[in-house]
């Protein structure tokens, strides 16, 4: 039949490949098909109260009920930046209602799809104005990351290399390798930094090492890229967990900022985050200006403009001293058990006298702890024990509960004894 439509798709499978399923999101899926009555989930990046479920923080609750009750709420368009109350209050929480960015107009801020978004938003600027057509730079990522960097930045086409950042020696910060890594890096080259609570490693700079790191990056004026996807979750204290952004504003650094409301909040699926450009001090509201503009266009061929529940949630919180105490109150709750997770873990392997050292479980901070267990021991525990989490090592403490601990180590010491060389 001449003129009829081909019927061969024009996406054969050496032009469309089967992509691998997403590892997290597959072994959610593998726990989820479990029978097994003392199964435990490790690999969920989510908080789970001490009855292993989700946590609707209080503060929220009472933030939802105001806003059922509000006789002018509507379900209307957004402006491409998002609610402006939400996103200026979110900049006094990342940088200090004091903040001399703040005071000289030299930030400029957009409401994103959480912090996913706003990596994606950060990292399309840079590609298209940092990146100028006679001189490429890349993004330094940590060695481990978050997985999702990577595919983020090749989806924009930011070229990517890594620089070390834990020691599986120590199960602590390669600090020597780091800084290395960033002497030798090229001049302008960006460094994605996480603000707090490292994902997936647990493993945060001390005051003395940012400083230090912030040192070399302004001798090789490098770019600093903070993506804080935990700030008050980590230690509980929204300024100790802001403190190296803070740090590089005041030293002069021009920067980006990637912020998420997922974890602090509680507000996963509603996708609540901010993107932050700061400028140079030296014409800083001019050319916070001219970014904004250009932020906001990138925006609009995207999303034209972000959800607005999430916000309007976080927004009553922040602007509310009442409410945004209560909201202290429940990151100090979240973090709190969390850090006690971390010592009933380590005292129970210590009890049992598991070989090797379990200092590190309770040195690392946040909701991740990389455990130093090897792929083959990760194997052995799920397929023995029923126990999930990510190939790496990698467990979410916040999987960990007053029900499960005892089970969780006692399968980790067969599992190490049993691999033991």
């Amino acid at each position: 039949m001449n003129g009829a439509a081909s019927s061969t798709s024009a996406f054969s499978a050496d032009v469309v490949p089967q992509a691998p399923e997403d590892p997290l999101f597959g072994l959610m899926a593998a726990y989820r098909a479990d029978n097994d009555k003392n199964k435990v989930d490790l690999g969920i990046g989510a908080y789970r109260g001490d009855d292993a479920k989700p946590w609707v923080l209080p503060v929220v609750k009472k933030a939802e009920e105001i806003l059922r009750n509000d006789p002018n709420i509507n379900h209307e368009y957004l402006p491409i930046a998002g609610l402006p109350d939400f996103t200026s209050a979110s900049q006094k929480v990342i940088l200090g209602a004091d903040s001399s960015a703040i005071q000289e107009k030299r930030i400029t801020s957009l409401q994103t799809i959480s912090g996913t978004g706003a990596v994606h938003l950060g990292a399309l600027f840079l590609t298209k104005f940092y990146n100028t057509s006679s001189q490429k730079y890349s993004i330094y990522l940590s060695a481990p990351t978050w997985a999702n960097h990577n595919q983020i930045m090749s989806n924009v086409n930011l070229p990517t290399t890594t620089y070390p950042y834990f020691s599986a020696k120590t199960k602590g910060l390669d600090f020597d390798g780091m800084l290395s890594a960033l002497q030798e890096a090229p001049e302008k080259s960006i460094i994605l930094l996480h603000a707090c609570a490292h994902n997936p490693t647990g493993v945060d700079p001390t005051d003395e090492q940012w400083k230090e790191i912030a040192k070399v990056m302004k001798q090789r004026h490098l770019f600093p890229f903070f993506d804080c996807a935990y700030q008050g979750f980590a230690s509980g204290d929204l300024n100790r967990d802001a403190w190296a952004i803070r740090y590089f504003i005041d030293q002069g650094f021009e920067l980006c900022i990637a912020q998420s409301y997922a974890k602090n909040f509680g507000l996963y699926g509603e996708r609540a985050g901010c993107f932050h450009f700061i400028a140079a001090p030296n014409d800083g509201a001019e050319t916070a200006k001219r970014v904004g503009s250009q932020l906001a266009i990138l925006q609009r061929s995207e999303i034209s403009n972000p959800p607005a529940y999430g916000a309007r949630i976080a927004s009553l919180v922040l602007n509310d001293p009442k409410l945004f105490a209560e909201w202290e109150a429940n990151l100090k709750t979240m973090s709190g058990r969390i850090m006690d997770m971390r010592h009933a873990l380590r005292s129970k392997l210590e009890e049992m006298e598991t070989p090797g050292s379990w200092k590190h479980i309770t040195e690392q901070i946040g909701m991740f702890s990389f455990t130093g267990l090897n792929e083959k021991q990760v194997t052995k525990l799920k397929e023995e024990s029923h126990v999930y989490m990510t190939k790496n090592g990698r467990i979410s403490m916040a999987g960990l509960n007053t029900r499960n601990i005892d089970y969780f180590a006692k399968a980790v010491d067969k599992v190490v004894r049993d691999t033991k060389a």
